[in-house]
């Protein structure tokens, strides 16, 4: 009577099955709580943008040109601008 400890005479078994339980529920939690700062952590790229961090102002606009984004007017004053 003395040697349940309230795991309903299921003994080493009910212990091992609570501990795992136990760890599955902390594991949840710290998920829960990763996918929750990446959600909310301000990453509002729009789908399909890349990121353009490292890259030089030629290049960036090199990519906008060739995206489509901006005209050859555009991407050549981009340019004149960038050379003074």
């Amino acid at each position: 009577m003395m040697g349940n400890f309230g795991y309903g005479g299921m003994g080493w078994i009910g212990m091992i099955l609570g501990l795992v339980i136990t760890i599955a529920v902390i594991i949840g939690l710290v998920l829960l709580v990763v996918w929750a700062v990446r959600r909310m952590s301000g990453n509002n790229a729009q789908p399909g943008s890349q990121n353009l961090t490292g890259q030089s102002a030629r290049d960036i606009a090199q990519a906008r040109y060739a995206k489509g984004e901006i005209n050859r007017e555009e991407y050549q004053q981009i340019l004149s601008d960038l050379s003074r």
